[in-house]
């Protein structure tokens, strides 16, 4: 939690805002990645990649 922490830091004094979509991008994929790994679902999403 504190890297989530810094990175919202970090962008709001460096006014970075055009990195937070993809930084919620990124974070969306890997969670998906990390829920389906353990369902019949895997494969499906693994092609995708």
């Amino acid at each position: 939690m504190t890297f989530l922490k810094e990175l919202w830091q970090f962008l709001r004094e460096r006014k970075k805002w055009w990195l937070m979509p993809i930084v919620l991008v990124l974070l969306f994929l890997g969670l998906l990645i990390v829920m389906t790994s353990g369902s019949a679902l895997g494969p499906f999403i693994y092609t995708l990649f």
